[in-house]
């Protein structure tokens, strides 16, 4: 029998997977950039608990989130933004993986305002509509 808390990660779950599904790319962006944020932060929070193995899975769990944002660049028709993008996943995934061998909140709080200033960027540019 499922308990109150299977049954309200089963419908983030199911609430997660309808926003993927419908969200454009502009939005799938925004989703990613807030799901590995989420994920830092719940990986701080199991630090102070003292729940490394949660801990550990919450951040390589941001850490392929991070992984597909940095994937999904296009170096070719970004530039210099999305090779300065591409450099910033690069050091959130280092420093992630510091916080994850050294239990480093300082670390995980440094990753979690970097990518809240990109996802602030990205929030601000508003896609085109479609013709």
């Amino acid at each position: 029998m499922l308990g109150s808390r299977s049954y309200a990660q089963q419908y983030r779950s199911t609430s997660v997977s309808a926003a993927v599904l419908d969200a454009d790319p502009h939005r799938l962006v925004a989703l990613m950039l807030s799901g590995a944020r989420d994920r830092i932060r719940l990986a701080g929070a199991c630090l102070e608990r003292g729940d490394i193995p949660r801990k550990a899975k919450a951040i390589s769990d941001a850490s392929g989130l991070i992984g597909g944002l940095s994937g999904a660049l296009n170096l070719e028709a970004g530039g210099e933004i999305a090779a300065g993008l591409q450099s910033l996943y690069d050091y959130a995934q280092q420093r992630l993986v510091s916080a994850n061998a050294d239990n480093d909140a300082a670390a995980l709080n440094e990753v979690d305002s970097l990518l809240g200033d990109i996802e602030s960027a990205w929030q601000a540019i508003t896609p085109k509509a479609a013709p």
